[in-house]
């Protein structure tokens, strides 16, 4: 369930006044749902825009839609308007919305995903790649396979010690190490690329 604070049916109800196109709601979608980037977008609904498979709120003068892929991030969520007198803005406190971390009795390959998800592949993403579970073994031995930019990169090694073993040992106590098994030499796109005398090149 979404909560409407007064403030925020108010400004909604005027909003929709200026918009004066009959039968207009209101959608909140999630971005990025589940990750550290997460956000949340507001934005006019016209009756033509509602699926049925959206999540109708029924307010006072009007609804509040969200899609099904939006719906459990957002449940839960607060939305207020906080007006100071100059400039007012929006609030939306939505305690779901970068997703919920798994517990201690979720499995270690859940909780090592997780951490690839909300974590490292957030971080790779600025260089293009990407990093997809291999396995973990029983010894607590992280497996990763490493795509996009990061394939062939010439600062792969860095990253992985540096960056994501580091982050994932400090996550997961059960984590032992992590190594890659990545082809990195049929890797296509580098963002660093390899120079002849085994140094990186940009």
């Amino acid at each position: 369930m979404i909560r409407l604070q007064p403030t925020a049916r108010d400004y909604f109800l005027k909003l929709l006044a200026e918009h004066d196109i009959a039968g207009t709601g209101v959608r909140m979608r999630a971005t990025a749902p589940g990750t550290p980037k997460a956000d949340c977008r507001l934005e006019f609904c016209e009756p033509d825009d509602v699926s049925d498979q959206d999540w109708e709120i029924q307010c006072e003068g009007f609804s509040v839609f969200v899609d099904q892929t939006s719906a459990p991030f957002l449940d839960g969520a607060e939305v207020s308007f906080e007006d100071d007198g100059v400039q007012g803005r929006m609030v939306i406190k939505a305690p779901k919305l970068k997703g919920v971390p798994p517990g201690t009795e979720a499995s270690l390959v859940e909780r090592v995903q997780y951490v690839i998800d909300t974590e490292v592949n957030p971080q790779v993403a600025s260089h293009g790649g990407n990093v997809s579970l291999v396995e973990v073994d029983a010894e607590g031995v992280v497996v990763l396979r490493f795509g996009g930019g990061c394939q062939g990169c010439g600062m792969v090694s860095v990253t992985l010690k540096e960056g994501v073993e580091k982050t994932m040992l400090e996550r997961v106590p059960e984590v032992t190490a992590v190594v890659d098994v990545t082809d990195h030499e049929s890797g296509a796109s580098p963002y660093y690329k390899r120079g002849e005398d085994g140094h990186s090149a940009v």
